[in-house]
């Protein structure tokens, strides 16, 4: 219901311009002023003109304060007292209010009524005090300059499929996995793989959803779906691993961060603060490594079609490279510098030169291949050399079938003597390419000394 009360006070003018336009009026004969105009125990006060002043005045108090407006017409002067003695006598909020005040009053109940926000209807007490405390709060600048800027600042986000999202994250990413003049690519295709695999996986999750439609709930009930067992009638399928669990969570962040770069989430979305999101302890598996033993099976096994892998074997035993190193080392790298294998930037996982010591054992082992002076240790894919290695464990009969393989277990049985060899985690975590803490964690207390001695004393056999 639309307020009309400021309509009502369209005869009271309390500024002598508006007052002056009124043509006179001469008052009734023998008529005493002040005169006092009572409706119950209200009153209004009219003077009468004086020869220095020629307008009829009303007065009367309203809200605490004292009010006069001015008329040339004693007509319009006594209804407009009549009437604002009736409005005081009821409590109408109107009577405190001045013509100019009323004119302002309606303007802004029209502005309020014709806008809506929301379906809910603005009270003007409310606007009004908003915008003091704002401007209060604004230090000089207005309101609308406050707007201008914030919306300058202010992205627009854009609605798009997760699953259309995702493949255009990959699209970009595949650019990094391609090596320029023969260096390293940013990415591996292994690493790229798996993350295509693992995000493709999440966006089939989510049908049908934008990505600023995902809520931490959504993120915390995918990843908690990992880690449980999952089974139907054909198979089962294990939960899926600490780590690998982490990897979900290291790409999903990937993900979000780019979605941001490309406003298709908010800058304030908050999601990386999940639950699900928040990084496992998967350190909690045992640390599986060859015995000397073993070792020296594996190295006497690699001979006809697998002789290809025994330099591997040897430098991945008795120099600790990990095996994405071990596939990108040269023949350059072994004789570069002397007595030491050479582990460049370009081939290193943390993408930092390293030194590896070449013992007295690994020496032996090279010395055969003296002839090869450049060229990859091992030129074949991955994927082969993975199932190359499997053969030569069978060959070596050092892993059983129903064995889990032990995996990088050449690298961990370096770490693992090589500290119980020299008691310092410095010393090794130099040699392997990683931290003294990680070194501690996961190697210290495994092997004695004398299992360590065993290790790097593996010897090729004695030419006949």
């Amino acid at each position: 219901m639309r307020t009309t009360f400021p309509l009502e006070n369209e005869g009271l003018l309390d500024s002598r311009t508006d007052s002056a336009q009124i043509s006179g009026e001469s008052e009734p004969p023998k008529m005493k002023f002040p005169k006092v105009i009572r409706h119950r125990k209200a009153e209004v006060t009219i003077y009468g003109k004086k020869k220095n002043y020629a307008f009829y005045r009303i007065a009367y108090r309203a809200d605490g304060k004292r009010h006069l407006v001015n008329f040339t017409k004693y007509s319009v002067a006594l209804a407009a007292a009549e009437k604002k003695a009736k409005e005081l006598a009821e409590g109408s909020p109107a009577a405190a209010l001045t013509a100019a005040q009323a004119r302002d009053a309606l303007t802004a109940f029209q502005m309020l009524d014709s806008y809506r926000q929301q379906g809910q209807r603005l009270s003007l007490s409310s606007v009004v005090s908003e915008s003091i405390e704002l401007s209060k709060k604004l230090g000089g600048r207005t309101l609308r300059e406050a707007v201008d800027g914030f919306i300058k600042t202010v992205a627009t986000v854009t609605r798009i499929d997760i699953h259309e999202a995702v493949k255009e994250f990959l699209l970009a990413g595949d650019e990094h996995t391609k090596a320029n003049h023969g260096q390293r690519a940013q990415l591996s295709s292994k690493y790229a793989y798996n993350r295509r695999r693992q995000l493709e996986k999440f966006a089939a999750t989510f049908p049908g959803y934008a990505v600023c439609d995902l809520t931490k709930a959504h993120l915390d009930q995918f990843i908690e779906a990992l880690g449980k067992l999952k089974s139907n009638s054909r198979n089962q399928r294990k939960a899926v691993s600490a780590k690998s669990r982490n990897h979900y969570r290291a790409f999903i962040r990937q993900f979000l961060s780019w979605a941001v770069r490309k406003d298709y989430l908010p800058l304030t979305h908050r999601l990386a603060e999940a639950d699900g999101l928040r990084t496992e302890n998967s350190n909690n598996s045992e640390t599986t490594f060859y015995s000397p033993a073993e070792f020296q099976a594996l190295l006497n096994a690699s001979k006809d079609d697998l002789a290809s892998l025994r330099p591997i074997v040897a430098v991945g035993g008795l120099a600790g490279l990990r095996t994405a190193e071990l596939l990108r080392l040269d023949w350059a790298d072994i004789w570069r510098i002397p007595d030491h294998i050479e582990i460049t930037a370009g081939k290193s996982k943390t993408r930092q030169r390293r030194l590896v010591e070449i013992c007295s054992a690994l020496k032996q082992w090279l010395e055969c291949y003296r002839a090869k002076k450049s060229g990859l240790l091992w030129g074949g894919h991955e994927v082969t050399f993975q199932q190359k290695i499997v053969e030569l464990c069978e060959a070596a009969k050092v892993e059983e079938k129903s064995v889990e393989r032990k995996h990088n277990g050449l690298r961990h049985a370096f770490c693992t003597y090589h500290y119980a060899l020299h008691a310092n985690e410095n010393l090794t975590s130099q040699q392997a390419g990683n931290s003294p803490a990680m070194i501690h964690q996961h190697y210290k207390g495994l092997a004695t000394k004398a299992e360590a001695e065993k290790w790097f004393a593996v010897m090729p056999p004695k030419p006949e």
